[in-house]
């Protein structure tokens, strides 16, 4: 089999993995989401470097919630240069804690953070002072990875270990997945895709349950479909006071 063939139905059994053993964290999670919305609260996802792409996914989406803000900050995307200074950044003491200060997260919110190790300080720090603000916490990580490293907190502690909530990937330690004969390190990461379909069946999840509850979804549609200024738009109304990112 060659390296493309074994990468796609690797692939293939890891979603398959993440549906049967983390269908009930999902479910908590969407429970959550839509507790927190119902009760006026609001929803905020974070990453840095490369795990940011998953709150990137998350938001102001075709097909995705509204409601889920982002937390963006300088130093912590590959955008920035030199692109090291990303993986300096995350492991700054107190920077985390600063992050969710200024967020806009209040009691009664909930965060969802992505970090695939769960070992640096950012991801720590914004979870610790997001549970002592009264926020619920939702880890997506790698369980695996997460229990071969040390973390890189003061306290000793990886992210799955302070979070209220937490949400496996079933990713391999070092994320990447596929050994091919003439080398000896492992390519092709997993978090993104497995990331993006977890955060993705969470939201499809999240609609089912506010139809059963009887609300409006706060939900999107592509902006470039003939109705999706006028649609989305009725959705920022509705929810204005949920969306801190248009302001």
């Amino acid at each position: 089999m060659d390296g493309m063939t074994l990468y796609f139905e690797h692939l293939k059994s890891l979603l398959d993995k993440v549906l049967q053993t983390q269908r009930e964290a999902i479910e908590d999670a969407a429970y959550s989401f839509v507790s927190t919305m119902m009760q006026g609260g609001r929803l905020f996802a974070f990453g840095s470097s490369h795990a940011g792409m998953i709150t990137q996914e998350l938001f102001y989406r075709t097909g995705g919630l509204a409601v889920v803000n982002p937390i963006f900050a300088p130093g912590l995307s590959p955008e920035v240069s030199p692109v090291t200074l990303s993986s300096q950044m995350e492991r700054l003491p107190e920077y985390g804690r600063i992050l969710a200060q200024k967020s806009g997260m209040k009691t009664g919110d909930t965060l969802l953070i992505h970090s695939v190790s769960g070992r640096n300080t950012v991801a720590l720090d914004m979870a610790l002072e997001a549970k002592e603000m009264g926020v619920t916490t939702i880890a997506l990580t790698s369980l695996t990875y997460s229990m071969e490293v040390t973390s890189r907190h003061p306290s000793g502690k990886r992210l799955f270990e302070v979070c209220d909530l937490v949400i496996d990937n079933c990713g391999c330690y070092g994320d990447a997945s596929i050994a091919l004969p003439g080398f000896t390190e492992h390519v092709a990461p997993t978090s993104t895709i497995c990331g993006a379909a977890i955060v993705n069946a969470l939201s499809v999840r999240v609609l089912e349950l506010c139809i059963l509850q009887g609300i409006q979804p706060p939900f999107l549609v592509s902006a470039n479909t003939d109705r999706g200024d006028a649609y989305n738009q009725e959705i920022f109304n509705n929810y204005r006071e949920q969306i801190l990112y248009k302001s």
